[in-house]
């Protein structure tokens, strides 16, 4: 079980890095200049580049946490009510991928409006979505 519950965390925290960064590379894209062609080409195929690889990390990351809830049993019983709290954070940690990949398709096809301020903000939501789900595993304050 050590193994697994240490390559999920591995998972996840590479899975996180590219939500980390994917969002950064946005803002980068909402400031180029009109007529940096080259520039804003350079920074799509960056943003599609590293989608598609934290997408890939995302898969072996929740399996294997599905792997310790229903193959080891962890957060099940009483008093783990942690764990139902921390589903809800994946399930808008997967959302908030999906977020990421349809704002990149708006933002190859020139159909997306948002300020780098806004990309900024949006940058930060997978911080609290990171701290909330350690936060709930290591405390397990219900």
């Amino acid at each position: 079980m050590l193994w697994v519950k240490a390559f999920h965390i591995v998972f996840v925290a590479s899975w996180f890095a590219g939500l980390f960064y994917l969002p950064r590379i946005f803002v980068n894209l909402a400031m180029v200049a009109p007529g940096s062609v080259a520039e804003r080409e350079r920074l799509l195929l960056m943003a599609r580049k590293l989608l598609r690889f934290t997408t890939l990390l995302s898969v072996p990351a929740i399996a294997l946490g599905l792997w310790l809830w229903l193959g080891y049993g962890i957060g099940k019983g009483p008093g783990n009510g942690w764990l139902h709290a921390k589903l809800a954070v994946v399930l808008l940690a997967v959302g908030y991928h999906h977020a990421c990949a349809v704002l990149l398709r708006r933002l190859t096809s020139n159909a997306d409006q948002h300020s780098h301020r806004w990309f900024r903000w949006f940058n930060e939501v997978p911080v609290l979505l990171l701290l909330v789900a350690v936060v709930l595993v290591v405390v397990k304050p219900f």
